[in-house]
């Protein structure tokens, strides 16, 4: 817009609404909190309004209408703070002296969180000029109007006093106004009747979701600035406002709905009867010429049992509602209230969903797979008898839908049975979301877990960068269950516990919200309580106990930048990252830009393979899952008590999956699934993948915090700077600091890298400059880096099978389907014996060659080479991390610490390792002498007392 000058345009909106001196409130709003500001000076306010709308996380700017107590500019003071604390308080209706501005908002009606579309955004503007006609019918003066930049703005100056009167006659009007004008595509915002209400600041931009070409983002703006603003005639009397109310017809206060619903319908009914009928107690007064029934209990939700009422105008016109705001503020309910107690006829969809529903089941029955009771027979054989004409004439389109129904069935069927369903569903999953397979991976496993009778129950914890998919990662594979699993949008802590439509096995999602107290509690409690339903105990209104009811086997999605906030929540949760990589960048921009090629689909919403995926998840059997190869199992570290219990999990869950292409018998009415040695594998690499390269199961780091560590380690420094950090992460110098001592958010406590990775300390220091005579002082930090110990917590990931303790290596029991086949000789690089490896002499190296084998049993993969090459062969021996544990033990077992030397009574326990034992200098050290610091490994520390007349004794080195 030429000559167009934003701090102009925000100066002139606020100079219109209030007078130079007055005092006002700006509030901004973003993702990350309130920013708030009290002004007297309008050019101050309009350059800090500007100011702050540069920042693109903020969603919309906005001002109260009404004369705020000038006591409250000593809040802030013309001046904004950007991110409120809690002790921080905004403007409430008491601190509003007088009322000056009646509000009406009109907004297109449209999904929650996006901007409204140019077909829907005039739709309002439209509908704000039938407003302001009809009220100026009325004799009211004209108004200041404004475009919101999503819709329209009517804003009539009044003078009423801040009372309860008044705040009943501006919602009395806007209820009018909506009962009038709303309808399915616009409706008038019946909530702006508070005194403190805040309103949009003309000039500045309202961001509702992304900036979409067919939802953009607008800036608002004055649309039409009546003449004479600020004379006494153009400020709406009390008188005028009482008229139009007065004026106020019955049928005038009908809702959209009911305007949409023929008279018929409603005339011949008398209320008084109809309530008496239904057993609904009330009792009776006149209204309006008609009459007002109050409820004694309210129908609508058990939650309370006042507020509900109904009334019967003269003209017959019934309307119902109640007064509480979680039952609707009012809002119409009578068609509600008929549908409670008059069964409604299923429309056709439902009725074609019936016929096909005991199609298959007959089918089903016919191939021998389940048999349906008398009682369900009797039902088809009623539902085909009494099928009116509407459901006959649509038999061609139910024939066609019921083939395409047996081709899911049948194409399900063979999936579960010949086929691998897990890469059916990455496959699906991937055809609509780009990249994240581990992810996606861990999702499957959580929704399996479902059908495991004896799983604990596998739940999700994904964290990554903002924009980088999280969400559309858990959308998409939540469009792969079925809907009744499905729990849509967002939800409060207590209403998980009153959802009727929350089902026992649902997925409940929580994208990006800060987790309360009270909902981490509950987190906690559902976790550990998976397969029994979780109670909750509260008290009513009537101070009577309640018990509220979360189903069981429900699993739980969290997305997130960094962790829930709680570890106690975070370490119950399959711990993985969203990829945020360049790579992965580039593929999805890629999949976008050729997604705007494609022409539109005319096959239906959705592909035969979602269709087929939910029919799996409604095919699987609850099992139980038995894994007898389970004390073999071994871990690299099981410091996390609940690591293995996934683990195992993540083998149930594979095998549920897998349940008909596994050995299974009967067990009473349980089905036992027998898991195989592929389950193993799978839930074994998932596993490791998790503790590298896409996740921190072991550790629990987030994505942050991982590429922090990484960047530690590259620089392989003992002592590193933030500054050094910023170069190689490019990240910010506050969020380097939070992510190594962690932070405090909204009341919740984010732990850091100095309390998760014992390799990581700091170090406040003074550091003298210049000469002798003329030099400075001054304090700093740098951060410690033990690459030793960091290799030693690091490595906690690895899982394996092992043969008996007292089983020799190179022995290969062939009837053992675990056990790996004797090597042929050609393939041994070289050939050694255990007593022949020195530990020390081998380093890790993750990603060998699969073809490698470990030079002491000849199993692959290897994970250990030897640092420098023998010299007779010049060949690099290979070790799997078997043989390395095995020679460690063997190393440390022959080494006795010297009696009398260390006081094993003074050594306390650590949470987390201290660096190398100094005894053995091979194991991590959990012991240590906080005197002496003396540090000892669990071996070593074992062996204290065992060399008194031994000659092969070792003293700790120095401390």
């Amino acid at each position: 817009m030429t000559g167009y000058n934003q701090k102009d345009e925000v100066f002139r909106t606020l100079s219109l609404l209030f007078r130079q001196g007055q005092v006002i409130e700006v509030r901004a709003i973003t993702g990350e909190g309130i920013s708030s500001g009290y002004y007297n000076d309008l050019n101050a306010a309009a350059k800090d309004i500007c100011d702050r709308e540069k920042d693109a996380h903020v969603t919309g700017i906005y001002v109260t209408l009404n004369e705020v107590n000038p006591a409250l500019l000593a809040r802030r003071a013309n001046r904004i703070k950007h991110r409120l604390e809690r002790k921080d308080t905004t403007t409430s209706d008491v601190d509003i002296i007088r009322r000056r501005w009646l509000p009406i908002d009109i907004d297109p009606v449209r999904p929650s969180g996006v901007s409204s579309s140019d077909e829907e955004h005039a739709r309002a503007l439209s509908l704000a000029s039938s407003v302001a006609a009809f009220l100026s019918e009325q004799g009211w003066p004209d108004p200041l109007v404004g475009d919101s930049g999503n819709g329209a703005h009517l804003l009539y100056r009044i003078d009423l006093s801040n009372d309860e009167e008044s705040r009943k006659c501006v919602k009395s009007v806007l209820e009018l106004l909506d009962w009038r004008f709303s309808d399915a595509q616009c409706k008038v915002d019946t909530a702006n009747f508070n005194a403190a209400r805040i309103w949009k600041i003309y000039g500045t931009i309202s961001r509702k979701g992304d900036n979409l070409p067919d939802r953009p983002h607008r800036r608002s703006k004055l649309l039409k600035i009546p003449s004479g603003l600020q004379d006494s005639s153009s400020v709406v009397s009390a008188e005028q406002i009482q008229r139009l109310l007065a004026s106020w017809q019955p049928d005038s206060t009908r809702t959209s709905v009911e305007r949409s619903t023929s008279r018929s319908q409603e005339t011949g009914i008398d209320l008084a009867s109809w309530l008496s009928t239904h057993n609904l107690s009330y009792t009776e007064k006149p209204y309006n010429g008609g009459r007002l029934f109050v409820l004694a209990d309210c129908p609508f939700s058990s939650a309370h049992s006042d507020g509900a009422y109904a009334i019967q105008f003269a003209n017959g016109a019934i309307f119902a509602g109640c007064h509480h705001d979680s039952c609707g503020g009012g809002r119409q309910r009578w068609s509600e209230l008929r549908a409670l107690f008059e069964p409604v006829k299923p429309d056709i969809e439902t009725r074609l969903a019936r016929l096909r529903s005991e199609r298959i089941r007959a089918k089903n029955e016919a191939e021998g797979r389940c048999r349906p009771t008398e009682y369900e027979i009797a039902q088809a054989r009623a539902l085909y008898e009494a099928a009116d004409p509407e459901v006959q004439l649509a038999g061609a389109i139910e024939s066609e839908m019921g083939e395409i129904d047996e081709k899911i069935s049948s194409r399900c069927t063979e999936i579960l049975e010949s086929a691998d369903p897990l890469s059916f569903m990455l496959e699906t999953f991937a055809s609509v979301h780009e990249g994240d397979q581990t992810v996606a991976e861990c999702l499957v496993h959580s929704l399996a877990s479902r059908c495991v009778i004896n799983s604990k129950g596998l739940h999700v914890s994904i964290t990554g960068e903002s924009g980088k998919g999280k969400s559309h990662a858990i959308e998409t594979m939540k469009s792969l269950v079925p809907k009744k699993f499905r729990l849509e949008g967002r939800m409060s802590d207590k209403a998980l516990f009153y959802m009727e439509d929350l089902c026992a096995g649902s997925v409940i999602s929580l994208d990006d919200v800060s987790l309360s107290d009270q909902m981490q509690e509950v987190l906690k409690g559902v976790t550990s309580s998976f397969q029994k339903p979780f109670l909750y105990r509260t008290v009513n209104k009537e101070r009577k106990v309640q018990v509220c009811t979360i189903p069981q086997r429900c699993v739980w999605w969290i997305a997130k930048v960094e962790g829930p906030g709680d570890d106690q929540v975070f370490n119950r949760m399959l711990t993985c990252w969203i990829d945020d990589s360049e790579v992965q960048d580039k593929r999805v921009l890629e999949r976008t830009l050729s997604g705007a090629e494609s022409l539109p689909v005319t096959s239906g919403p959705e592909s035969e393979e979602v269709r087929v995926c939910r029919q799996i998840w409604d095919s699987l059997s609850e099992v139980w899952v038995v894994i007898p190869f389970a004390t073999r199992i071994r871990f690299q570290s099981a410091e996390n008590r609940r690591n293995p219990d996934m683990l195992l999990d993540l083998i149930r869950t594979n095998a549920a999956l897998n349940q008909r292409q596994r050995e299974s018998k009967e067990i009473g009415n349980v089905r036992c699934v027998i898991a195989s040695r592929a389950d193993f594998d799978e839930a074994a690499r998932l596993y490791e993948t998790l503790n590298g390269e896409s996740g921190a199961q072991a550790n629990k780091l987030t994505k942050r915090e991982s590429d922090l560590i990484a960047a530690f380690t590259s620089l392989n420094q003992s002592e590193v700077s933030i500054a050094e950090l910023q170069q190689l992460t490019g990240l910010s110098n506050s969020t380097v600091g939070k992510l190594l001592h962690g932070y405090h958010s909204y009341g919740k406590t984010y732990s850091g890298l100095l309390d998760k990775c014992p390799a990581v300390s700091y170090l406040d220091r003074t550091v003298t400059r210049g000469d002798e005579g003329c030099s400075t002082m001054r304090r700093t930090r740098v951060y410690l880096w033990d690459a030793l110990l960091y290799d030693a917590w690091e490595k906690g990931g690895s899982v394996w099978l092992c043969d008996d303790e007292d089983h020799d290596p190179d022995d290969h029991d062939d009837s053992n389907p675990g056990s790996s086949p004797e090597p042929e000789e050609a393939t041994l690089p070289y050939e050694m014996s255990l007593s022949d490896v020195n530990s020390r002499s081998f380093v890790q190296v993750p990603g060998l060659p699969d073809h490698h084998r470990c030079s002491v049993c000849g199993k692959r993969p290897t994970q250990y080479q030897e640092r420098v090459s023998h010299c007779s062969q010049n060949i690099q021996r290979m070790l799997c991390s078997s043989c390395y544990r095995r020679a460690v033990s063997r190393e440390v077992a022959s080494i006795i610490p010297l009696p009398g030397v260390i006081d094993k009574k003074a050594l306390v326990r650590r949470s987390f390792p201290s660096g190398r034992c100094q005894v053995c200098d091979l194991k991590a050290a959990v012991w240590s002498d906080p005197v002496s610091q003396v540090h000892l490994c669990d071996q070593c520390y074992e062996r204290l007392d065992s060399g008194e007349d031994d000659p092969n004794v070792s003293s700790p080195g120095p401390p």
